[in-house]
């Protein structure tokens, strides 16, 4: 069976952890995004790994190159994951980072740069915490924007390359908190891409936000960069029009997804002319064997670990 979504080690500590969210508006401490170094070139589909930063290190994916001709095997690493919480004196949803995600954004230098300066994207991904505040629940646009732009205002403080959208966990109706209505993820949406056209916009492809793209004669379908599966271990199409290029019909965990199975959805994804292959759990042992099964099918190349 595959792994449906996020059942994972995280959710408690996400809900629990009591850091303060970030201040914005604060001077940028950290400094924008460093020039990336020139990477070997690398033919085939983009490759992504999302960190679970509760347990596992960013610097993680930045080892892992190629064996023949020494590209990144990942060409985007994704932060895992900040939270939408509600702030029940204000009525409204904030921007919330737990501890060990706030540690990465203020160790930018350290925790993300370094990835940067290989060719990687850096993204910051964003959840519900089961407080009622979702991406398809806010109540105005004004409501929508002024997220929007606490979302901008992270990636340009830390000089981050984009932000991706995970509807899972908001528990909407908690706290007194609305429905998904259909217009919340398209004026949000359409905010962050209006105040960060260079960035990347990613969807999660799940809950109610996927399903609302569309409102009011604008379709926000155009203004994501990638969309994938949310099931590991599986094949399945993402219900965005977006072109094949960017998407990933294949997710897998590494390590927890057979080499076998691995290798098939990879193998598929070349077949079929899909662009983009989701991995998922990238941990801190040597996986090079796991991440070889994909990376033989998708650029003809064993992977090559370098601690």
């Amino acid at each position: 069976m595959f792994t449906p979504v996020r059942s994972r080690v995280r959710t408690a500590a996400l809900a629990l952890s009591a850091v303060t969210a970030l201040v914005f508006g604060a001077t940028a401490t950290t400094g924008a995004a460093a020039a990336p170094a020139a990477a070997s070139a690398k033919q085939g589909p983009t490759s992504v790994a999302y960190v679970e930063v509760n347990n596992n290190s960013m610097l993680n994916v930045g080892k892992y190159t190629l064996a023949n001709g020494g590209g990144n095997v990942f060409d985007v690493a994704v932060i895992f994951a900040a939270n939408i919480n509600y702030d029940t004196s204000a009525k409204a949803a904030t921007l919330y980072f737990n501890e060990n995600v706030k540690r990465v954004l203020d160790n930018a230098a350290t925790q993300i740069r370094p990835l940067q300066q290989k060719g990687i994207k850096v993204v910051l991904s964003v959840l519900g915490n089961h407080q009622g505040a979702g991406f398809a629940n806010f109540p105005s646009q004004q409501a929508a924007s002024t997220f929007a732009k606490q979302l901008s205002d992270t990636v340009a403080k830390y000089g981050l390359d984009g932000i991706d959208f995970d509807d899972e966990y908001a528990e909407y109706g908690n706290n007194g908190t609305g429905q998904p209505n259909a217009s919340s993820f398209v004026y949000l949406v359409s905010a962050l891409r209006a105040n960060m056209p260079g960035k990347i916009i990613s969807l999660y492809n799940i809950g109610p936000a996927a399903s609302r793209l569309s409102y009011g004669g604008v379709d926000i379908t155009s203004k994501f960069d990638y969309a994938w599966n949310p099931y590991y271990g599986s094949w399945q199409v993402p219900g965005i029009a977006l072109p094949k290029s960017k998407l990933s019909p294949a997710a897998v965990e590494i390590g927890g997804t057979s080499q076998s199975t691995v290798a098939s959805l990879a193998r598929r994804t070349v077949s079929e002319g899909y662009g983009v292959y989701l991995t998922y759990n990238l941990d801190g042992a040597d996986r090079s064997a796991d991440v070889s099964a994909f990376t033989r099918e998708l650029y003809g190349s064993d992977a090559r670990y370098t601690p």
